[in-house]
């Protein structure tokens, strides 16, 4: 690679990235090169990737240094009792452990890089095969992450205590320490599904209830194991574990709902619904105890506090849509009524004043058709029969007006539980961005929001980076979700609501196109909440609660050990996001918003022309998701449609797929793209500004992460597969004659296929924008130079080239399968688009139906008539399978682990 490299300074059009896999390709075909022998390779590099993980993973946390950490984060510092109580009671941050399609790493390799990363040793070959990822997999993984969370957060809290008690002796009882809550809506999210069923998400809560009840359990007998709350709190979960089990079941049935509803609800002796007096009990006993044993107590009281009769809380989430059907049906003429109206906030006002509580049961959740009031209701019924305490998330996605949150608010009321639930609107579309902080200033006018808002103690509002991220860019999604948070802290002062909280959830994820910022943790926490955005909380006087999600089996690495949980969590506690430092100067970033803006605004323009670009959608979906393995339990289907395929609009793939796809591609446009663009002809100034502004730093750190890892001629590459010339030329002059009529049926099917011209007009737009981001950067000082850059991207594109490679034995193979007559409306033509569009799997199934190798014979019969027809056995398509369909199948396995190790080098998959 590093001599076809250099090529490049001789003919600048020249690919070193195709032409090596055009060299690997004419080894494989000329049988120099088994795909067993690539297997070997594939293993080398998907060990590297993951060693580069592991490295990663490590320098974020640095797990070498979390016991300095520790130490120096709980010493007193001479701040007195009451400032170091203040600190430690209240969550630096809150935690949700979502579920997003992120299950690249199967457990064994998880449990590699895990190793890898809190150890520095290195990481050796494992291996790398993955379970099928099912929704309790999920909630699985995220109980083990919470699990380990949990006991990193108790290990924190007693080093607060032990301090605490050498400090202040007689006061340090007063102490109740939080600095880390829990949660997760795996099992929970209802937006876009239809496969969780409501008694699933009360299966959930009932295992996460007998699972946290064990393991409180367990706390306390190593404390004392003749503990007389001990017996409670085993009786209490295997209680509990009986119903978890009969709701884990079929209860479509009225009788089998109304056996497991009827057990639930029973009164029993076992039956836990509060902690409160449990709690109670075990501080009293504390007050009169021994150092080390009071400590463990508390401890365990704190653990209690914060998470009650479960892992941690839950969010629940539902579609605006979802709540304007069922708020609709409320209202007089509200088939009709845009929700938007001065007349639907009036009548949902003279809703929620006469909205008067009604009682429910489980028959009531076996008939209730909407989706929305079946949440609340599932929600009533986790309060009155799980956990009486611990409040419950309502996020509300698409929300963009108030009526959608006043909607909330009145089923809340009406089941009763509008003093434990947040309902907390989702910010992540550019409509949403655009017009938020109308809509806050809208929201947080209505007397009942306010009231109900004060009743809560916090105003919670959700910021996503999934949709905001792929529609206008990850560094224009980042800046406008910082205006609206600003936003936030002026509405609520402006409405004396300085007395309550502000509860800030950023489901940004891991790697750096889901808004995560991959250059430190210092970063990773600023990115999605600015330093300026905290400060506008703290100056107006509102305490901010800092929320973050730590997404599927990416984010659940940070939580793989109680080790790195611990180091990670420490690390948190260290950068104190929830204490902004009030007294630093505006950034110049904030200052010179004639030159921000309008950059900010150039970067968001460039970006949105690609995404309305039709050759940025045609590049993005050539491969339909050919080149993802499926990383979660919900998954972006493929259309089963051939011309839609051809015609499949960025809509519909799913805000992950589509990140994954541009890393797969070699180049994160929605990273990148349009920051060069954006400073042409100022590009002096520009620098300047990103030069002395930590803002303005951060973004050029984002950018060079990403362009680290980036390659324009990968890009271009992918577009040579489908170009008719080149494989009308392969065989030309006599070389690779056995391959000269596959070769020519290519270039022949490829002659009107428009991907060729799509991925060179990308790629063209793409260099033009990366020469003014090249020029952007010389004026701006490295301040994390990398001088393994070229090895990286020297890794990454032998990764591409060999996957090249076996695309191009794949499309040869298709094309050489012996022609078949159209069965099933399926024509052997149909199968060679499948292969094209990399549904490889789809194009199997049908080649296997084409082509059986086990058939009924004569003999299997026991028929008395004689009939000489046919003579002799008939013949299978053994030779077919083995020649054509398995080595199909194997080169494309080897496609999707070549993709998992380009993810693992990226640092997340998307």
């Amino acid at each position: 690679m590093r001599v076809l490299h250099r090529q490049t300074s001789e003919t600048p059009l020249f690919n070193p990235v195709f032409q090596l896999s055009l060299d690997l390709s004419r080894r494989i075909e000329a049988g120099k090169t088994g795909l067993a022998d690539l297997g070997g390779l594939v293993e080398e590099l998907e060990t590297a990737g993951l060693a580069a993980r592991a490295q990663r993973l490590g320098a974020l946390v640095e797990p070498a240094r979390t016991l300095d950490r520790l130490t120096e984060l709980t010493a007193d510092n001479d701040t007195g009792f009451d400032a170091f109580r203040a600190h430690w009671e209240h969550p630096q941050l809150h935690a949700v452990f979502t579920a997003h399609p992120t299950f690249l790493l199967g457990p064994d390799a998880t449990a590699a890089v895990a190793n890898a990363a809190q150890t520095g040793e290195a990481l050796t070959p494992t291996d790398t095969s993955r379970p099928t990822i099912t929704l309790p997999y999920e909630h699985a993984q995220a109980l083990s992450a919470i699990g380990n969370a949990q006991q990193a957060r108790d290990r924190i809290v007693s080093s607060v205590f032990a301090q605490a008690q050498a400090r202040w002796p007689d006061r340090w009882g007063e102490l109740a320490p939080m600095p880390f809550r829990f949660a997760s809506w795996v099992g929970y999210d209802m937006d876009g599904r239809t496969d969780i069923k409501w008694y699933t998400s009360i299966a959930f809560r009932l295992s996460e209830k007998v699972m946290r009840l064990e393991s409180y359990a367990c706390s306390l007998k190593a404390i004392d194991s003749d503990h007389p709350l001990l017996g409670r709190l085993q009786r209490a979960a295997a209680h509990a574990a009986v119903s978890a089990e009969e709701f884990a079941g079929d209860l479509s049935e009225p009788a089998a709902l109304s056996a497991a509803a009827n057990r639930l609800t029973a009164d029993h002796e076992d039956r836990l619904l509060s902690l409160g007096q449990t709690i109670a009990a075990i501080e009293a006993e504390a007050g009169d105890a021994l150092p080390e044993r009071a400590i463990a107590l508390r401890t365990l009281a704190a653990a209690m506090r914060a998470d009650g009769l479960g892992m941690g809380w839950v969010h629940f989430r539902v579609n605006a849509k979802q709540l304007h059907n069922a708020i609709r049906t409320r209202m007089a003429g509200g088939a009709e009524l845009d929700l938007g109206s001065r007349g639907a906030l009036a009548a949902l006002r003279e809703l929620l004043a006469g909205a008067e509580p009604l009682t429910a049961n489980f028959a009531s959740l076996g008939i209730e058709s909407s989706t929305a009031v079946r949440q609340f209701l599932v929600m009533t019924q986790i309060f009155k029969h799980v956990d009486a305490d611990s409040p419950i998330r309502m996020l509300v996605a698409e929300c963009e007006q108030p009526a959608t949150m006043l909607a909330a608010l009145y089923f809340a009321r009406r089941f009763g539980i509008a003093d434990k639930v947040d309902i907390s609107p989702l910010f992540e579309t550019e409509a949403a961005l655009e017009h938020g902080g109308r809509f806050l200033d809208a929201l947080l006018a209505e007397d009942d929001y306010r009231s109900y808002a004060r009743a809560r103690g916090r105003v919670a509002i959700q910021t996503g980076f999934s949709d905001a991220g792929r529609f206008v860019g990850q560094i224009p999604a980042s800046l406008a979700i910082e205006r609206l948070q600003g936003r936030l802290a002026s509405a609520m002062a402006a409405n004396g609501l300085s007395d309550v909280a502000a509860l800030i959830f950023d489901t940004h994820g891991e790697g750096m196109g889901r808004g995560a910022h991959p250059s430190g943790f210092a970063d990773r926490l600023e990115w999605p909440l600015s330093p300026w955005a905290r400060r506008r909380f703290a100056r107006a006087d509102i305490r901010l609660e800092p929320e973050v999600s730590f997404q599927g089996g990416d984010g659940y690495l940070f939580f793989a050990t109680p080790e790195l949980a611990l180091a990670t969590l420490t690390r948190i506690a260290e950068l104190a996001p929830a204490k902004p430092d009030v007294d630093v100067p505006t950034d110049l970033f904030y200052r010179r918003t004639d030159l921000s803006l309008d950059f900010y605004r150039a970067i968001k323009d460039h970006q949105q022309g690609h995404l309305a670009s039709r050759t940025y959608a045609r590049a993005v979906t050539a491969f339909g998701l050919g080149l993802l393995s499926e990383t979660g339990s919900r998954r972006s289907r493929r259309q089963s449609d051939l011309a839609a395929d051809r015609d499949m609009n960025l809509r519909q793939i799913r805000a992950i797929p589509h990140n994954a796809i541009l890393q797969q591609l070699g180049y994160p446009v929605n990273v990148i793209a349009g920051v060069g663009s954006a400073a042409d002809g100022i590009e002096e100034d520009v620098a300047a500004l990103l030069t002395e502004s930590a803002r303005g730093r951060q973004i050029v750190r984002l950018v060079r992460a990403a362009n680290a890892l980036a390659s324009i001629k990968t890009v271009a590459a992918f577009g040579e597969l489908f170009n008719s010339a080149y494989w009308a030329s392969r065989p030309y002059r006599g070389t690779e004659e056995h391959l000269a009529r596959a070769c020519e049926t290519l270039a022949e099917y490829l002659t009107g296929d428009d991907r060729n011209g799509v991925f060179r007009r990308m790629a063209s737009r793409l260099r033009v924008d990366a020469l003014k981001l090249h020029r952007l950067l010389a004026l701006i000082p490295d301040e994390q130079p990398h001088q393994s850059r070229e090895n990286v991207r020297r890794t990454i594109g032998i990764l591409q080239a060999l996957r090249l490679a076996l695309l191009q034995h794949i499309f040869l193979k298709a094309v050489s399968v012996p022609a078949f007559s159209r069965a099933n409306d399926i024509s052997r033509t149909d199968v060679l688009e499948m292969v094209f569009s990399l549904r490889i799997d789809d194009a199997l199934a049908q080649l296997r139906r084409a082509y059986p190798v086990s058939f009924p014979r004569k003999t299997d019969f026991a028929v008395d008539e004689p009939g000489e027809y046919p003579r002799g056995e008939g013949v299978g398509y053994a030779a077919i399978r083995r020649d054509f369909i398995e080595p199909i199948e194997e080169a494309h396995a080897l496609v999707l682990r070549i993709g998992a190790a380009i993810a693992n080098v990226f640092g997340a998959h998307g």
